[in-house]
């Protein structure tokens, strides 16, 4: 049952990442607040999704002072 769930909620941040990846792609750098606004996810599952597109080198994100700026590589 574990790893069905599991398998399960792999493919939902993969699936995800791909709308993150396209958002950024159509409109360009922006905040994580409003990636996660655009991005039609939980906001627990879309920032799964940032750290997944940043484990494989997609995305760049930098700390600013109001927040985290997003953008790909």
């Amino acid at each position: 049952m574990a790893t069905v769930m599991e398998t399960c909620c792999i493919e939902q941040i993969g699936e995800t990442a791909g709308q993150v990846w396209n958002c950024l792609s159509e409109n360009g750098p922006m905040s994580l607040t409003k990636l996660s606004k655009l991005v039609d996810a939980p906001r627990d599952i879309v920032m799964q999704s940032v750290g997944w597109l940043a484990r494989e080198d997609k995305i760049e994100i930098e700390e600013k002072s109001r927040g985290r700026m997003i953008w790909l590589k």
